[in-house]
């Protein structure tokens, strides 16, 4: 026996639409509610923002260092010193202070530097625009003393330094702070992917370590 399809006329079948309809009208036009946690909507003090922050950041196993201001340049060469890097990018806005007490070469990125050349040296020292506590994000916008973006891509080692009141809570407050038409850089620990048998590999697209040296806070 062969069944055949109910046409665009069945009554049957229009009989069951029109039911349909009757029970579930058309409410007309839908508000899609959107409540985002607003910038500055966080009751943390600027402590706790910047100790969150470090406990996100170190769960994506990067290492990390809270000193002063007056620390900061000898907390800089104790981690060099540690990983044993010798040759350092340093970008041209970089505050020269932080370096007083490091023994390494200083490799400027003026003329530019050939990604080959970048892959030859040690390591790289930034600072950042913004880090967001929430997430353990921290964002690099090629200010001075960051540099464009492929110095903080190539060199195994990133040494980022970052300010306790350049940390905020959440992104809403993150995004507040920040011009989205500068190149931006987003980094939550060392460079890593699972894709492949979801094995751990690190330093597939950039750094294959991370030191975050936090100061103040």
């Amino acid at each position: 026996m062969t069944n055949s399809p109910a046409t665009e006329h069945d009554p049957a079948r229009e009989a069951i639409l029109d039911a349909i309809r009757r029970a579930f009208p058309d409410p007309g036009p839908v508000e899609i509610p959107r409540e985002y946690e607003p910038a500055g909507a966080s009751v943390r003090s600027l402590a706790e923002i910047v100790d969150r922050f470090a406990e996100r950041v170190a769960e994506y196993r990067a290492t990390v260092l809270r000193t002063t201001h007056d620390g900061l340049s000898r907390t800089i060469a104790a981690r060099l010193a540690e990983r044993g890097l010798r040759r350092l990018v340093v970008p041209a806005g970089l505050p020269l202070e932080w370096l007083t007490d490091a023994a390494v070469e200083r490799v400027r990125d003026e003329p530019t530097l050939s990604h080959a050349d970048l892959d030859a040296t040690d390591a790289v020292i930034t600072g950042c625009a913004i880090a967001i506590a929430e997430t353990g994000t921290i964002i690099l916008d090629a200010g001075p003393d960051q540099g464009r973006r492929a110095l903080s891509l190539l060199p195994d080692d990133h040494l980022c330094v970052v300010r306790a009141d350049q940390v905020v809570d959440g992104v809403p407050d993150a995004l507040a702070r920040i011009d989205p038409r500068r190149p931006l850089t987003w980094i939550s620990g060392p460079s890593a992917t699972s894709d492949i048998e979801l094995d751990r590999v690190e330093g597939v697209h950039g750094p294959r370590n991370l030191t975050v040296l936090i100061v103040g806070g």
